[in-house]
């Protein structure tokens, strides 16, 4: 892949200057020869330059881009995207490594350099989106499970199909592990991987879309022409990021607002298409009618009526669920029974127009994924191709028991011992209070969670990740997740506030261990017949971040490894 410059810039807000980073560079051969410059990469990390690289600077929580500049000239860059004013130090270090080089760097500046990439990647990669059907999936909880399903009906159907997300990834072929702790990628790396499918054969994509990735503040999807908007949930969980709960659902509802931003016509396979264009949401979330109204197009619904959920684990104790708007279609689930390996429910259909077919004809599903919540996921995903592709629900719903769980979703660890072991990536308090009640309830013996909160994250949550554990599970063990730059002790000290409060009593039934290796070995040790026990909070992801540097980790292996020491 290879652009000029000038066929860059017009896509955003920018000036070019010297290399002081102030003086605009005047008209004349040198702002052409700057404009004529050849960019064959992108990159936003000064290590991954390469010569012809264009190198975004982008401030970070610890330090500012405008520090890695000169490395980015010494490795090759061409052009140097940047925001704000280059210290002395870095203007001398610029200085010295564009003198050093045989090339010229062309300094771009402009109002947010991270902003910028968006739209610059989406002209460098040919406007990928342009040419798929893009489905779109937000919510606090089960983004991943729910963007995996929709892949996996996509590919049943003898779609082809791509995808980003949290735990894997595919650009066309077998899903593989996603090495990152990041649920939507920089916004260059999106439109590279769209374009990826797009040269793989691919004609549908779908996209995990977590509120960073959908924020203004990044816009890393802010160039992605979404085609399918669908809302699992939104509770309390990034606030050290958008300041409000009203913030956090607002940068959500972007996914919404974006079905409105173009006209869902696409070259699809080479052939000009209008693309179906809706919405689908969780309507037992308070805010689902607030993404409906985000939107003009038609907007669909699920809902376990409370049988899956929050609701389901307070029983009589819950909040009445919000009412279902009148002019929604939308599929509810019922009889839902979930065992260790597997779950089954029917689908009943309500509707005010004919889009369901017959409103009278229900459904069975049977499929090899714990958790009862999965059947809000399922439904979602259902929606999704079924009205996207014009086909049928009952021929989608027998595909469901083909189906691979989502690793570290719900994961049974099974090494021939007498209690059970499940590996989930549950790590808020939304999370807890769906994930442990259907767990609670089929507990012949003691449950015991393992779990710890991440660092520089939101720490209102902490006390009621304690408060909630203590609520089901017979022993609580805390230990690290993520501390980063925060004291790990500490950490666990704020969660534990919330167990202590409700009953738990430090070294009987709670425990502080931060070696996460430790605790799981200390939940095992003590494991009777018919206990559950739940490692919580790392799942998929391969590293523990501590403030030094990140340690490789597998909870998984680490829990398999651990069973066979004691058996």
């Amino acid at each position: 892949m290879k652009k000029y410059l000038s066929d860059l810039l017009n896509v955003f807000e920018n000036t070019i200057v010297e290399e002081d980073g102030k003086t605009e560079l005047a008209a004349g051969p040198a702002l052409k020869a700057a404009q004529a410059a050849c960019i064959t990469s992108l990159a936003f990390d000064s290590r991954q330059v390469s010569p012809g690289s264009l190198f975004f600077a982008l401030p970070g929580t610890h330090t500012t881009g405008n520090r890695f500049i000169a490395a980015a000239i010494k490795n090759g860059a061409v052009a140097v995207i940047f925001e704000g004013e280059f210290s002395e130090e870095e203007k001398n270090d610029i200085a010295a490594a564009t003198a050093a080089s045989s090339q010229q760097t062309v300094f771009v500046k402009v109002e947010s350099s991270r902003f910028a990439m968006s739209p610059l990647s989406a002209a460098f990669y040919d406007y990928p989106s342009k040419k798929l059907v893009v489905y779109g999936v937000t919510g606090t909880e089960g983004k991943s499970s729910t963007v995996a399903f929709i892949w996996q009906l996509l590919r049943a159907r003898g779609i082809k199909a791509g995808f980003i997300s949290t735990v894997q990834y595919s650009l066309g072929d077998d899903a593989i592990d996603n090495p990152q702790h990041q649920t939507t990628p920089e916004a260059p790396i999106v439109q590279r991987e769209l374009y990826e499918m797009l040269e793989n054969g691919c004609t549908h994509a779908v996209v995990e879309s977590s509120s960073h990735g959908l924020s203004t503040r990044t816009n890393r999807l802010g160039d992605v022409l979404f085609d399918v908007a669908v809302f699992m949930n939104v509770t309390l969980e990034h606030l050290e990021f958008h300041g409000t709960y009203e913030q956090y659902k607002s940068d959500k509802a972007n996914l919404f607002r974006a079905l409105d931003k173009h006209d869902h016509v696409k070259t699809i396979a080479g052939k000009k298409t209008t693309v179906p264009s809706f919405g689908i949401v969780n309507l037992e979330d308070p805010a689902a009618l607030y993404f409906k109204k985000a939107c003009s197009k038609k907007v669909f619904g699920f809902t376990t009526e409370g049988k899956a959920g929050k609701a389901a684990g307070e029983e009589i104790n819950a909040q009445p669920l919000p009412p279902v708007p009148q002019d929604i279609a939308y599929l509810s689930a019922r009889n839902i029974a979930s065992a260790r390996y597997g779950l089954t429910f029917s689908i009943y259909r309500f509707e005010n127009s004919h889009d369901m077919a017959d409103k009278n004809r229900m459904i069975h599903v049977k499929c090899p994924l714990p958790g009862a919540f999965n059947a809000y996921n399922i439904m979602a995903a259902l929606l999704a191709v079924a009205l996207s592709t014009e086909c049928k629900l009952e021929d989608l719903v027998p595909l469901l028991e083909g189906f691979t769980p989502v690793k570290g979703r719900m994961t049974v660890i099974d090494e021939g011992q007498s209690f059970e072991v499940i590996v989930d990536y549950a790590h808020t308090p939304s999370s807890f209070e769906t994930i442990f009640p259907p767990v609670r309830k089929r507990c012949r013996g003691k449950m015991t969670c393992v779990f710890g909160s991440g660092g520089e994250r939101d720490v209102k949550k902490r006390p009621l990740q304690g408060e909630i554990a203590d609520r089901f599970c017979d022993r609580v063990i805390l230990t690290d997740e993520d501390p980063r730059f925060e004291d790990s002790m500490e950490i666990l000290r704020q969660i534990a506030v919330g167990a202590e409060k409700a009953g738990k009593v430090q070294d009987k039934d709670l425990f502080l261990i931060p070696d996460r290796k430790q605790a799981i070995r200390m939940a095992l040790k003590d494991a009777g017949p018919d206990d559950i026990i739940l490692l919580l909070g790392k799942s998929h992801e391969n590293s523990i971040i501590y403030k030094d540097k990140p340690l490789p980790y597998d909870e998984i292996a680490e829990a398999r490894k651990a069973l066979k020491e004691l058996m």
